[in-house]
């Protein structure tokens, strides 16, 4: 089944609250080789006026990564993961995601664009504090293979 084009626009609902911890932050610190002092001291992250250490700019991809399983259990969106090559991803931010910090994150189906018998799927996902204030907007095209293939 080719990808449902009637996705387009369509908003998921938010996710339930996702609590960053510390350990979290650190943990994809070393993984992503972020090797910054904040990244993992708090004092470092507090000299610089944060009150816990400051995540990676890409560690907003967990939170993408729920709204993504979000999509993907959709019935009828024509997305396999098996079919699935992750080809951008962008970050906009309003300000950084600090341990500590609880987010929600809600998807929402940007376009999609044939290609051939694949489809680019650009997905945007916005994720906001737990007073409601924007943190950071993903943006993730997503290239889906034809089923046929």
């Amino acid at each position: 089944m080719p990808v449902n084009p009637e996705l387009v626009g369509r908003a998921f609902p938010p996710t339930a609250p996702y609590l960053v911890g510390r350990e979290k932050v650190r943990e994809f610190a070393r993984a992503v080789f972020a090797d910054a002092p904040q990244y993992v001291d708090p004092e470092a992250a507090a000299a610089l006026g944060y009150a816990d250490v400051v995540a990676p700019p890409t560690f907003a991809i967990v939170m993408q990564d729920i709204t993504l399983q979000q999509m993907l259990a959709y019935p009828d969106s024509g997305i396999e993961l098996s079919r699935v090559v992750h080809a951008e991803q962008r970050f906009r931010y309003s300000r950084p995601i600090v341990a500590g910090d609880e987010l929600v994150a809600t998807l929402t189906v940007a376009g999609i664009r044939a290609m051939g018998g694949n489809a680019m799927v650009t997905m945007e996902a916005e994720v906001v504090d737990a007073d409601g204030a924007h943190v950071v907007t993903t943006t993730s095209i997503l290239l889906v293979g034809d089923s046929d293939a």
